[in-house]
């Protein structure tokens, strides 16, 4: 499989499902299924037994997955498609929209 667009830490928009215009960052990326896990977008009901991290157990509200494809990269406030290119011997995503190149973030 090709390499992924959408990296974590990244800041993204939800183009289609029920949350819609919602915009979080990515909190994980699973390259597998491709699916991403974005902050405050997707929220699951969970009800937990009392565990020894837990004690009360209860009823918690997390983030599900939601497919890679419902996702937007955003650039300076806008959704825009991300592409790759060679500069100076190494690999780098940009911005189509602008054709800015987007700073690494996890400074690899």
């Amino acid at each position: 499989m090709s390499s992924l667009k959408i990296k974590k830490g990244d800041t993204v928009k939800v183009i289609a499902g029920k949350d819609k215009d919602k915009e979080g960052k990515v909190i994980a990326v699973n390259q597998k299924d491709g699916k991403v896990v974005v902050e405050g977008v997707n929220m699951l009901t969970k009800h937990t037994k009392p565990s020894a991290s837990n004690q009360n157990g209860g009823i918690i509200h997390q983030e599900g997955p939601i497919d890679i494809s419902n996702v937007m990269y955003l650039h300076n406030g806008k959704a825009t498609r991300i592409g790759f290119k060679v500069e100076d011997g190494k690999k780098v995503r940009y911005a189509k929209s602008t054709g800015e190149v987007i700073a690494d973030k996890q400074g690899k």
